[in-house]
C-alpha cells in the first residue's frame, strides 16, 4: 500500500526509499525482516517516524468526537469574511513569481499620512479604487500596480493653511502612491470638508 506518491524515489542515506520501508513495516514487526532491515540505522529511524505517523493517524481515524455547535456556521462566517477582504485588496507590482497584493484599507491610511504632512491640513476620509482589473505585464509577466482613483475629504486650519497646500497635497499624495504602494495615481479628488483651529 503506497504511502504518498511523492515518496516514492525518495531515498534514504542507505539506498532504500521511503515506501520501501514503509511495505515492510508489517514484516519487520512480525520478525520477518532481512538483514538490512535488522541493521541499517537509517532504516529504523525511517521505521520509528512511520510506526509514530500510523499511530497518529489510526488515533485521529478511532476518533468519533462530534464537532462543536455551529462550527460550520462559524467556519462559513471566516470564509464569507476573507471573500469579502480579497474583494477590498489590490495587486501590487513584484517581481517574484505569485501574487502580491495589499487592503484598499492599508492603501488609504498611506495617502491620508501622506497628506497629513502638509502643514495646516489634516486628512478625513480616504476611498480608494482601482481603475482597472488585474491585468499581467505582457513584458515579463509581473503583475502590474493597480491604477488609483482616490477621493480624500480634508479638514484646513485657518490660521495656518497656506493658497498652495492642496496643490502640495496632490503632489505628496502622488508621490507616495508610487514610492509606498508602487502605483499610479490616475486621479486625486480632493474635498475640504471643514476648517479648524490652531
Amino acid at each position: 500500500m503506497a504511502v504518498n506518491p511523492e515518496t516514492q524515489g525518495y531515498l534514504l542515506p542507505c539506498g532504500r526509499d521511503v515506501e520501501t520501508v514503509w511495505e515492510r513495516l508489517a514484516d519487520v514487526a512480525a520478525g520477518r525482516g532481512d538483514e538490512h532491515d535488522l541493521t541499517c540505522p537509517d532504516c529504523r529511524d525511517a521505521r520509528a517516524s512511520l510506526n509514530a505517523l500510523r499511530d497518529v493517524t489510526g488515533e485521529l481515524v478511532a476518533d468519533t468526537t462530534e464537532p462543536a455547535p455551529h462550527l460550520t456556521g462559524r467556519i462559513m462566517s471566516a470564509v464569507r469574511a476573507e471573500v469579502r477582504r480579497r474583494h477590498d485588496m489590490l495587486p501590487l507590482p513584484t517581481t517574484e513569481p505569485g501574487l502580491v497584493r495589499i487592503s484598499e484599507h492599508a492603501v488609504a491610511a498611506v495617502l491620508r499620512f501622506a497628506a497629513d504632512s502638509v502643514a495646516g491640513v489634516r486628512a478625513r476620509r480616504c476611498r480608494v479604487h482601482d481603475l482597472r482589473v488585474r491585468a499581467a505585464d505582457p513584458g515579463g509577466g509581473e503583475e502590474s500596480g493597480p491604477v488609483l482613483v482616490v477621493e480624500l475629504s480634508v479638514a484646513v486650519s485657518y490660521q495656518s493653511f497656506a493658497w498652495r497646500a492642496l496643490d502640495l497635497v496632490r503632489e505628496r499624495v502622488a508621490a507616495a502612491a508610487v514610492t509606498r504602494i508602487g502605483s499610479e495615481l490616475h486621479r486625486l479628488d480632493l474635498i475640504v470638508e471643514d476648517v479648524y483651529g490652531a
